[in-house]
């Protein structure tokens, strides 16, 4: 499903360069949990961002599902963002002045979709995480739980094959942190979803069937 090649992120420094990720090899299989770990500055939120195409790497070769994503056009890059990927963010990333179900309906609007679909598609999904009672309600009204909650159905909405959350649970208490990571387990196992996570948590690390580990922008 995803495919790394001697892969490297680097910045101009001086006359040299600074090296974020270097020489990373990885393939990640459908359906697999992995969890990507490593202390601050070892390059896991970067190598995330490759992952979801927010960032381009600086050499190397990134396939994914058989396409090598450097060779794409913006566009067709957009267009496999949208079909493929969904995000978690620890800071939610929700959008103050819309409703939760506002907040959930925004991904879709993205897409050549009839309202219909749409409609049905979040009431299923509100549905689902037990939040038909807070579809009005705005992301100030919300615990933070509830908002990360929100976050990952947002995510889901689009049925997406590959979710990565980026310390998903970093902003929730131990509760709440447990509860979500057992939904992105569930999701894993029982839809089929293929989540990849960064986390400092060796707790939710042992949700995942793969443990990567970076140090310095290398693979341990």
């Amino acid at each position: 499903m995803i495919a790394l090649k001697n892969l490297g992120k680097f910045y101009p420094l001086g006359f040299g360069k600074s090296f974020v990720l270097k020489n990373i090899n990885l393939e990640i299989k459908e359906g697999e949990f992995v969890s990507i770990m490593g202390p601050s500055g070892s390059g896991k939120s970067t190598l995330l961002h490759i992952l979801g195409l927010m960032e381009e790497p600086s050499e190397g070769s990134y396939e994914l599902l058989g396409q090598d994503i450097n060779s794409l056009s913006e566009k067709k890059r957009n267009e496999i963002n949208r079909s493929t990927l969904g995000f978690v963010f620890q800071a939610y990333h929700l959008i103050d002045e819309l409703t939760v179900y506002e907040n959930i309906e925004t991904p879709l609007l993205y897409r050549d979709m009839a309202s219909a679909e749409r409609k049905s598609r979040v009431a299923d999904i509100l549905d689902r995480f037990q939040m038909v009672a807070k579809k009005d309600l705005f992301p100030s009204q919300l615990s933070g739980g509830q908002q990360q909650l929100v976050g990952i159905a947002r995510a889901l909405v689009t049925e997406p094959k590959i979710i990565l959350a980026d310390e998903p649970t970093g902003n929730l208490h131990s509760d709440q942190a447990k509860y979500i990571m057992e939904i992105f387990s569930e999701l894993n196992k029982k839809d089929g979803v293929t989540i990849i996570q960064v986390t400092h948590s060796d707790i939710n690390a042992t949700y995942g069937n793969r443990i990567v580990k970076l140090k310095d922008g290398w693979i341990e």
